[in-house]
């Protein structure tokens, strides 16, 4: 039986209180109109962390980035100004920009010539004598809103969109005596997983309630009964004491008083333990399909600390084996006629039942307008 989409959304209710919700159905998961949906409301809507400001510090630095499919160029200019843009010629839509970075005195389209200032202004537009009606001046590359924060740099495809600081609320003052900034970026990890996007933000958000079961050496550094959740508008803060460790590679890489695990919506995770941070992307590649990008960063990255840093990258990676094992398995049952929605526990999955919320919200609204 196909269902409308209006049917399918309203399958659940986000006005349910935790201790009477479920979770989003499985149809949400696996039903190509709720991805459309999302490409427009969820990634076309909201801020999104696309890179780190050392990716496009110097003039004519860029980098390029995909966004559920939309190619974007974020480039340092001349003037020192960041700026972002589609990465679409606007002769024939070929990419402009095909290197993932580097560093250019403009951008020059390899299908046709066509070269962009790095202002995104069009500068050059061969053979194009006798056109027309051409307006060069509105023939330049399309702009894209962008921000920083801490060493983060946003985009946001909207039109019009909320500054970021009013999208961040109080995370900022909450984030701020971490002092993060004083971290320098080590190295990047990408991994591709058989899941739906939301179905490892999920695993992400559930307060701590699989890591006993699934994380046995991080479980073992965490007090897990004092765990605790916390909410804002947009963003859940995932918190818990350190104890020592049995296992000697996770006692020596998760020291401090406390792990942080900070959530921002849709799709951006920073966990920071005592001069230890790491930053995770995530990102739709089709239904079953999703790219987790993780940014790691060290308080010293000289050359002696090389070794402690890569062990600490180390334990991070048989964290991420697990979740991809789960995710992917939690993917192939949300297919199953076993399975509809599942209950949250309100002690644990507070932060998941945001996300659910937040998510509900922005794909009914492009219904209901």
């Amino acid at each position: 039986m196909n269902f409308s989409i209006e049917n399918v959304l309203a399958l659940y209710d986000h006005d349910a209180p935790l201790e009477m919700a479920y979770t989003i159905p499985a149809a949400w998961y696996i039903d190509q109109r709720i991805a459309r949906m999302e490409h427009d409301q969820v990634f076309g809507s909201n801020w999104i962390a696309v890179g780190r400001t050392d990716q496009a510090a110097a003039p004519g630095q860029f980098f390029t980035f995909d966004l559920d499919g939309e190619p974007l160029i974020v480039v340092r200019g001349a003037d020192r100004e960041l700026r972002a843009f589609y990465n679409v010629c606007r002769h024939h839509a070929a990419a402009v920009a095909t290197a993932p970075c580097g560093v250019a005195q403009h951008l020059r389209c390899p299908y046709h010539g066509w070269t962009y200032g790095l202002d995104g202004s069009l500068k050059g537009a061969p053979e194009f004598a006798g056109v027309c009606n051409f307006d060069r001046a509105a023939n330049g590359l399309v702009p894209v809103s962008v921000a920083l924060w801490e060493s983060f740099i946003f985009v946001n495809l909207d039109q019009q969109p909320p500054a970021l600081e009013s999208y961040l609320g109080d995370l900022t003052q909450r984030l701020a005596p971490l002092s993060i900034s004083s971290l320098s970026f080590f190295t990047r990890k990408s991994y591709t997983l058989a899941c739906n996007w939301k179905v490892y933000v999920d695993n992400y958000l559930d307060g701590g309630y699989h890591v006993p079961h699934l994380h046995k050496a991080l479980n073992s550094v965490l007090e897990y009964t004092e765990y605790t959740i916390e909410n804002g508008e947009h963003y859940a803060l995932q918190s818990s004491p350190l104890v020592a460790s049995q296992d000697a590679s996770v006692a020596q890489t998760r020291t401090g008083d406390r792990a942080y695990y900070y959530w921002l919506y849709p799709n951006f995770m920073i966990n920071i333990y005592q001069g230890v941070m790491d930053t995770n992307l995530v990102l739709p590649l089709g239904l079953d399909k999703c790219l987790v990008v993780f940014d790691f960063y060290f308080g010293d990255t000289s050359p002696e600390r090389e070794r402690y840093n890569g062990e600490s990258v180390a334990v991070s990676d048989r964290v991420q084996a697990e979740d991809v094992h789960i995710c992917e398995s939690v993917q192939r049952g949300l297919r199953s006629r076993a399975y509809g929605a599942g209950r949250l526990s309100v002690r644990r999955e507070t932060g998941e039942h945001l996300f659910h919320r937040l998510l509900a919200h922005d794909l009914k609204r492009s219904v209901a307008s």
